[in-house]
């Protein structure tokens, strides 16, 4: 009488469809942020001085 038949193949299409979402929104959420931190320290970059710059690369070039 108007009940839902739900398979065991439905059950596993819907689990299958729901972890694959989950790992989908991780990883365009971490390119995301990846994005965001970027410009976030190109913008920092932008308002530094020359002296401030200097020491910045030079402390990179050393590791």
């Amino acid at each position: 009488m108007g009940g839902i038949d739900i398979s065991a193949l439905g059950i596993l299409l819907a689990v299958v469809t729901g972890f694959g979402s989950y790992i989908l929104g991780r990883r365009m959420r971490a390119k995301r942020a990846q994005k965001r931190h970027e410009k976030n320290q190109a913008a920092a970059r932008a308002g530094e001085t020359r002296q401030v710059r200097r020491a910045r690369e030079r402390r990179e070039q050393g590791k």
